[in-house]
């Protein structure tokens, strides 16, 4: 047999309106949760005792002194936030806080105040009294406020201010300790500097004595050179002139070297261009040249003025070829000049910088040793001025380190407790306490709430709504409010079936009073009234309760049937209300507890379904005994109701399951128990039947909610206003 499937409903997210039902049902608790915290917050308000607040402010500074310092100018002191923190723990320490105990003799004040028959010990003292301060920083700025609470205004105003006096006397006492053991440090590094000067002017002075370095070398830093730089840039460019000339000559030599006198003739005048002499014999000799060739014309070599000319410039050639010799040799002396001043400079410069390694060898201690001494005298210098900066320091006043700007004062009107504030305070969290408790134990409630919860968990459709509170409509009547949610159910049921031979009914729960009895009571009392031959069995053969509702006997019934004690119309009663007929479930023997699971059973669901139109079976919960699932089994058709937030959805799931596993045709789901004036979300479902029976006009006249006018029609008068949900 195919089961019934329901299509899963969307997730839908929460609304709004989804968490206002919860906090409409869940009002008891958040009130009882909102009232006890604000009763116990009221109650220990005003049993507080009464708590009196003092400020001092102080002004914190680095440690700086009034006037600049002897070598040191005014600066700004820059904000530092480390600073300020530090100084926060220093105004708790034990240093500043044991002074205050002391001159105020706190250990008396709080054995006294607490009824402690001895003197409180120091440490006692200390930690009770820090308690009652609280030190911050005032808005971004180096103020310091120093807050202390306590019962007596008076006490916290002069614990508040001896606090900031022995702060301001502590700070100033540090500095001055620190600047003392300061003061007594350099002056010991003093003796020792000076002891070190000592030994190194004796150690100069042996130096020198035992290395006879005269006065004009032992003023320097260090030993005099043989030569100063002047001399010996003069030295080095007379060598190298020396060397150009050398190169010079060198290479006229190599050139004139081995070469003809004709040859020299043209040569030496071009390399030797300055040689007046040589000049003179060369134009000499182009003269008488130029006369030989002149007198040549018309004369012949025998012609005594032509070897006179010709005598004549023989003669100036031989003086020629001696001053062209002469140059020779003169460039060879000029050459081996130059090369001797070249050896001589060398030689002087080897000299200097000999005796210069020398002296810096033989010296070269004596310097060291004065080098030392120069240092170890800076050094003794500079620690006795800083000893001198420092003595004159520690001279100078400190106040603006620790400026007491604002002296405590007794308070006018306690600090604590805050009545307004704590009860204001007590009502938000009495609300929040309240509301988040709710909404937890909504989130811990795993029982159906919604018809969404059911279709989704169970995926299964929600045939009928049924409100809180509903009796049996043999008692309210026909017209009773409850009624029309039993309607809205049949016809859903009829809807539902698939077949219209179906026509036997049982209705069962997974767990005990989910009301399953009432709803099958009330659900064939609606079918007998639309005029169907309708029978009402009684098959809960362990608890029965239908006849209670018909106040009929139970004395005989199904159990007499079926173990054949009688027939079938002795054992079915017929009922006040029309086309209603009741088979109650009679007594059940100890020893016939599986009597519904036989074939006398099944064969009287079979009977029954024939001579009826519609037949009812009610059932145990099918979570406690197998009954309900005979039953289920059996029948054509299964309703399954599941009260209002009373089992969890797996007990649900669960009862579902058995449903199915025997073969049961589970047409739908009963959601029961409904509380409609609290949980808005089923109004659509049944609100508007209550509204309308419940304001409908009596049958005399008397009440109405709406006047009629005269003239109005029937339409009008039919008019409803219906409730809307939210």
């Amino acid at each position: 047999m195919e089961n019934f499937q329901a299509n899963p409903p969307p997730e839908n997210q929460l609304h709004f309106l989804d968490y206002w039902r919860i906090i409409r049902i869940r009002k008891t608790v958040i009130m009882a949760v909102f009232l006890l915290v604000v009763i116990t917050t009221t109650a220990v308000t005003y049993i507080l005792p009464k708590s009196y607040s003092s400020t001092v402010r102080i002004r914190v500074e680095k440690d700086i002194t009034d006037i600049p310092g002897l070598f040191e100018r005014q600066t700004v002191t820059s904000y530092d936030p480390y600073f300020l923190q530090t100084e926060f723990e220093v105004i708790q320490s034990k240093a500043v806080l044991y002074n205050v105990i002391s001159n105020l003799d706190l250990c008396s004040y709080f054995a006294k105040r607490f009824n402690i028959e001895n003197k409180l010990e120091t440490n006692e003292t200390f930690l009770l009294l820090k308690k009652q301060i609280d030190v911050r920083q005032y808005r971004n700025t180096s103020i310091i406020e120093i807050r202390v609470f306590n019962e007596d205004k008076y006490q916290a105003a002069r614990i508040a201010n001896e606090i900031a006096s022995q702060y301001r006397t502590n700070r100033m006492a540090q500095r001055e300790q620190s600047s003392e053991r300061g003061i007594e440090k350099l002056n010991q590094e003093m003796d020792v500097r000076d002891k070190e000067v000592v030994a190194a002017q004796k150690l100069v002075s042996d130096l020198r004595t035992k290395h006879m370095i005269p006065d004009f070398i032992a003023e320097g830093d260090s030993p005099a050179p043989t030569l100063d730089a002047e001399t010996v840039r003069k030295l080095e460019t007379d060598r190298l002139l020396a060397e150009n000339n050398y190169i010079q000559y060198s290479e006229l030599l190599s050139t004139l070297t081995n070469r003809p006198i004709e040859s020299l003739r043209d040569i030496v005048p071009v390399m030797w261009p300055n040689d007046r002499q040589l000049e003179d014999l060369l134009l000499t000799s182009a003269q008488r040249h130029q006369e030989l060739t002149a007198l040549l014309q018309d004369r012949s070599m025998e012609n005594p003025d032509v070897q006179r000319v010709q005598q004549a410039i023989n003669t100036v050639d031989q003086l020629i070829e001696s001053r062209l010799r002469g140059i020779v040799d003169g460039l060879q002396n000029k050459a081996k000049t130059a090369k001797g001043q070249i050896d001589a400079i060398v030689n002087q410069l080897e000299e200097a910088k000999r005796k210069d390694n020398t002296n810096a060898t033989v010296y070269a201690p004596y310097f060291e040793a004065k080098r030392d001494l120069k240092r170890l005298q800076q050094y003794r210098d500079a620690l006795s001025l800083k000893i001198f900066q420092e003595t004159v320091d520690k001279s100078l006043p400190k106040t603006s380190s620790v400026d007491i700007i604002d002296w405590a004062e007794p308070a006018i009107k306690p600090l604590r407790p805050n009545i307004p504030l704590n009860i204001a305070l007590g009502v938000i969290v009495g609300l929040i306490v309240g509301v988040g408790l709710a909404f937890f134990i909504e989130y811990l409630d795993t029982s159906v709430k919604t018809i969404d919860d059911v279709e989704r968990a169970l995926q299964a459709p929600v045939l009928g709504v049924i409100p809180q509170n509903v009796g049996n409509l043999l008692d309210e009547g026909p017209e009773s409010p409850h009624a029309e949610a039993y309607r809205v159910l049949r016809t859903n049921l009829l809807f539902s079936r698939k077949n219209e031979r179906l026509n036997s009914i049982t209705v069962v729960s997974g767990g005990a009073a989910e009301g399953k009895s009432t709803t099958v009571f009330n659900l064939a009392c609606i079918f007998a009234q639309s005029g169907q031959r309708i029978l009402l069995v009684d098959s809960d053969l362990r608890r029965p309760s239908l006849h209670k509702f018909l106040r009929i006997s139970n004395s005989i019934g199904l159990t007499n049937y079926l173990l054949k004690q009688n027939s079938l119309e002795e054992v079915i009663q017929t009922t006040t209300f029309t086309n209603l007929d009741f088979l109650p479930s009679g007594k059940l023997p100890s020893s016939s507890m599986g009597i519904l699971n036989s074939t006398r059973m099944k064969d009287f669901i079979n009977e029954v379904k024939q001579r009826y139109d519609v037949v009812f079976f009610d059932s145990p919960p099918i979570m406690g005994v197998s009954d309900a699932s005979v039953l289920a089994s059996g029948v054509d058709m299964v309703l399954l109701v599941v009260q209002y937030r009373k089992y969890p959805q797996l007990m649900t799931l669960r009862a579902k399951q058995m449903v199915e596993k025997v073969g049961g045709n589970l047409l739908g789901i009963v959601l029961n128990n409904i509380n409609i004036s609290q949980d808005s979300y089923y109004y659509y479902y049944s609100g508007y039947y209550y509204d309308y029976y419940y304001t409908k006009k009596d049958e005399d006249g008397s009440k109405r909610t709406k006047s009629r006018k005269n003239g109005e029609t029937g339409t009008e008068q039919a008019k409803l206003e219906i409730k809307q949900k939210y």
